[in-house]
């Protein structure tokens, strides 16, 4: 078992591979949704989908919600750097725990998600969002309600960091 551990990706005859497939398959969508925002749409253009929804093109060169977006250009390579040390400590820890199904679920989810928008930053200097949703009650924490645009690697990200939560709280049920 050692030797698979340390030849293969393996610890208790799992494997990181199939984690990785998963990463691909999220960093490959969003990257497909992006190419299509940027061939079909403007900055600032927007189609209503439903009275709630809207698909949208829209730059962030900040972090989410937009924080440091007016930073003056630094921050690109800083959140950059930033998933890119996230993707490799994704990384170590599948390695390491490849069997533990939530935790390495999550942590796909949340490495796909960085490295799709870290190539959104290296290759225009911002990230690409078009998810628009609005409603009337976020109108006193949002511009007419609008959350902030958001696209697939958010989503996935969220997801991961959600389920790293669950996992956690389970990890710990199950120890008391």
């Amino acid at each position: 078992m050692a030797r698979a551990a340390s030849s293969a990706g393996r610890k208790g005859g799992a494997s990181f591979w199939p984690w990785l497939g998963w990463a691909l398959v999220i960093f490959l969508l969003d990257q497909f949704t992006k190419t299509l925002i940027l061939g079909y749409y403007r900055l600032g253009d927007a189609t209503p989908v439903t009275s709630f929804f809207n698909i949208v093109r829209a730059h962030n060169t900040g972090a989410a919600f937009s924080m440091l977006a007016d930073a003056g250009g630094w921050q690109r390579w800083l959140f950059t750097g930033i998933g890119l040390a996230a993707a490799a400590f994704i990384l170590w820890q599948l390695r390491q725990h490849p069997g533990q199904k939530l935790f390495a679920f999550s942590l796909a989810n949340i490495l796909g998600g960085a490295i799709g928008n870290v190539v959104d930053r290296l290759q225009h200097g911002y990230v690409v969002d078009f998810l628009d949703f609005h409603w009337q009650f976020l109108s006193g924490m949002f511009y007419r309600g609008h959350f902030p645009a958001f696209n697939l690697a958010d989503v996935a990200i969220s997801i991961g960091a959600a389920c790293l939560i669950l996992d956690e709280l389970l990890r710990v049920k199950k120890a008391a």
